[in-house]
């Protein structure tokens, strides 16, 4: 597969680009990253230094891509944070040229907002441009519970509502949803749930709660689900392994006691994941 993956880079650890192209490439597939910002780390260190590109340079890449004949060739592309509508709009223009030359080609909307106990943590208005512009126009969205609410304008607590949550958003566009970071009152104490919606039905996988929560682990959880489901064609499938590797790589975070993600120390569990959860057919 090929994906051009259009996100933020950093020089120091693991966020956006910088989480997705080694585990995709690792997988075996070719990725054209094109970076919206590059920082020296991820914000959630405090301090950063490194230019935010403007829409116009993003374009500009975009384009020089185009010009060399291959655009056509992308089976997908994949977008993570968006801090600027601008931004945002050149990003669904890419969406809609590889499209027009491959028709098969899938949209891959990582709609990052927020999360539980830390609301939103994007600039105001971008909650709404993600909801109203971008992801109906995304055939995949990988939102995590807090997300998804937001998205679907309720709050769930079953998981029962949380699938009704689900077609809310999958009626306005998507057609695949993983939500990421699930609790509800049926979760096991010390337990989280990831649910995958498609057309063909819903399945749930359930991992033990590590008391770490590291920047990044969004980005590699998207990059990897549609990796999967595109190989497999299966989201139960796709769903398992992805969880098995991005679980591997938050314990080999959690014993390095380091804050990024240890993409590299746990590459063998991205490559070949082990089967450490089997999904579980809700409808």
């Amino acid at each position: 597969m090929k994906i051009l993956s259009i996100q933020s880079s950093v020089a120091y650890g693991h966020v956006g680009n910088s989480a997705a192209v080694f585990p995709l490439q690792r997988l075996g597939h070719e990725v054209w990253p094109v970076l919206t910002v590059h920082f020296s780390n991820h914000t959630g260190y405090g301090a950063w230094r490194g230019p935010l590109l403007a829409p116009g340079d993003v374009r500009d890449v975009i384009a020089g891509i185009a010009e060399r004949g291959v655009l056509g060739e992308a089976d997908a592309v994949l977008s993570g944070y968006q801090g600027d509508p601008a931004v945002g709009a050149v990003i669904l223009d890419a969406v809609r040229q590889v499209k027009a030359l491959n028709p098969d080609a899938v949209y891959c909307c990582d709609p990052v907002l927020g999360d539980v106990g830390r609301g939103m943590f994007v600039r105001p208005g971008i909650p709404e441009f993600m909801r109203d512009t971008v992801v109906p126009q995304a055939d995949i969205v990988t939102p995590n519970h807090f997300e998804l609410d937001f998205l679907a304008g309720t709050t769930t607590t079953t998981l029962d509502e949380l699938l009704a949550a689900v077609d809310v958003v999958r009626d306005r566009g998507p057609r695949d949803v993983l939500v990421t970071s699930v609790l509800h009152g049926e979760v096991p104490e010390d337990s989280l749930d990831v649910v995958a919606v498609s057309d063909a039905g819903a399945w749930v996988v359930t991992t033990p709660l590590l008391p770490i929560t590291p920047n990044g682990a969004g980005d590699v959880t998207a990059a990897l689900y549609l990796a999967h489901l595109h190989a497999t064609g299966s989201p139960a499938t796709a769903l398992e392994r992805t969880t098995s590797s991005v679980y591997a790589v938050l314990e080999a975070t959690l014993a390095a006691g380091t804050r990024e993600i240890q993409l590299v120390a746990a590459q063998d569990a991205i490559a070949a994941p082990a089967p450490s959860f089997e999904a579980r057919r809700l409808r």
